[in-house]
């Protein structure tokens, strides 16, 4: 049987080439795989990089905020002089660190002042050099990359919302709630921001009857449901929204003695012991009362009596009683008995126990609301409170008792703002948030620096 011959290839290295070809595609597929995986490393490197440093400018923004509030609390914080400056600190566990320099908006800092940016000028310009505005100025820093982080710092007061409760809040049928600055008048001024709500997430906690107004916006606690801690009855309002974070009720302690405040073991009264006015059922009061008793006692004889803070003085009273019974109140105000404060005059209660106010009893302020102020019992041992408050004027006051039942009763329109456990509107009037008790200096009761604004 003959064999089949196959021809023998007539050009030489054919295989070779193509061996040679599949070699430089495969180097070519390797070094652009090689390539991507070098980009997306270096990628993800920078990525890492800028969060750290944004993370190193969080942190400076925050101890920024807590060194100021540090320097507030121990008394030593200076409104006009102070500035704060940390250079280069090293974030624990990280290559990290932060640079923070806190300055007031009218003060100049070369290259930290923005220049050629619109929006960080119009930033810088909606700090207010007035009530307490400080700029904090971050920059973080890891490896090669950096981040820069502006943020406004204000001070912020207990009156700083028109109504606060941790638990209930109910308003009557056709109440209005709006705003006004007693310093520019009794005029509701829409642009005075208005803010009611309850730090609760229970059903209906915040109960709005029929034709209620709020010219504002209305907060519930964090995470809850509007549709459901709200109780609508035919309300108009502005947003209604779940808080981001639940806001700070600071402690209250009342003034401890000293030569200016002293501390009684007796009620104050009209015949408790008390030189009276020319008026038998008057009783001045001045500075020199200044101290702790164990309450006011307005209702004995059946008589209508008056305490009056005197023009041109600061009075300040606290008042211990904490009991139930009738005779227990911190404050009791029989039948058309009243606490007045002139104008020119400013009075601060601190307030242990309950107070009771019979029929026309109650507080008339002739000033304004940042002249009144009464602070309850918030600070350990924690006792619950029972406050009946009736106004015998239209400016109120502030008051900040986020451990008390509060049922408000006026005549008309009632200027103020109110922290509390609960929040019972009853009067027919409205209810007017005064903006000027955001106006708070660092020496007032309360305060703390929290952010405004940031800028980055």
């Amino acid at each position: 049987m003959a064999r089949k011959k196959f021809p023998k290839p007539t050009k030489r290295g054919s295989v070779m080439a193509l061996v040679l070809l599949a070699v430089i595609l495969l180097l070519l597929s390797g070094m652009g795989v090689l390539t991507i995986g070098q980009t997306v490393r270096m990628f993800s490197i920078r990525n890492a990089a800028e969060i750290s440093a944004r993370s190193a400018a969080d942190a400076g923004i925050t101890k920024a905020v807590h060194a100021m509030n540090k320097k507030l609390f121990n008394g030593t914080w200076n409104p006009y002089t102070n500035w704060l400056l940390e250079l280069y600190k090293e974030l624990p566990n990280s290559n990290a660190d932060y640079t923070y320099f806190v300055f007031k908006p009218n003060w100049f800092y070369g290259d930290i002042m923005p220049s050629g940016n619109d929006a960080l000028i119009d930033f810088f310009l909606s700090a207010s050099g007035q009530n307490g505005d400080y700029i904090v100025w971050s920059l973080g820093r890891y490896t090669t990359a950096q981040k820069t982080i502006y943020a406004i710092v204000r001070l912020k007061g207990c009156g700083d919302t028109g109504v606060l409760v941790r638990d209930k809040l109910t308003l009557k049928a056709d109440t209005l709630v709006a705003g006004a600055d007693s310093r520019n008048g009794p005029e509701i001024d829409p642009e005075v921001l208005v803010e009611i709500g309850t730090i609760s997430i229970g059903d209906q906690d915040v109960v709005l009857n029929n034709g209620v107004t709020v010219a504002g916006n209305v907060a519930v606690g964090v995470g809850g449901n509007v549709a459901t801690v709200i109780k609508d009855l035919g309300a108009t309002t502005g947003l209604r929204y779940a808080m981001p974070e639940e806001p700070e009720f600071p402690y209250i302690y009342p003034p401890t003695a000293s030569a200016a405040f002293i501390y009684h073991d007796t009620v104050l009264g009209i015949d408790k012991k008390h030189p009276p006015s020319p008026d038998p059922n008057v009783l001045v009061l001045t500075e020199a009362y200044n101290g702790r008793y164990k309450c006011i006692d307005l209702e004995s004889n059946n008589l209508t009596q008056k305490i009056v803070i005197a023009s041109g003085n600061d009075v300040v009273l606290h008042l211990t009683n904490t009991g139930t019974g009738t005779s227990q109140a911190g404050i009791m105000l029989g039948v058309g008995c009243e606490i007045v404060i002139e104008d020119g005059a400013t009075l601060n209660l601190y307030v242990d126990g309950n107070i009771r106010s019979g029929v026309e009893s109650g507080f008339n302020n002739l000033g304004t609301p940042p002249d009144f102020k009464i602070w309850g019992n918030w600070r350990p041992p924690l006792t619950g409170q029972n406050w009946q408050l009736n106004a015998k004027s239209e400016y109120f006051g502030q008051v900040y008792a986020p451990n008390a039942d509060i049922v408000v009763q006026a005549k008309g329109d009632l200027f103020g703002a109110f922290t509390g456990n609960t929040f019972d509107m009853r009067n027919g009037g409205n209810l007017i948030y005064d903006g000027a008790l955001r106006q708070v200096d660092p020496g007032d009761e309360g305060v703390r620096f929290v952010l405004k604004r940031w800028y980055e």
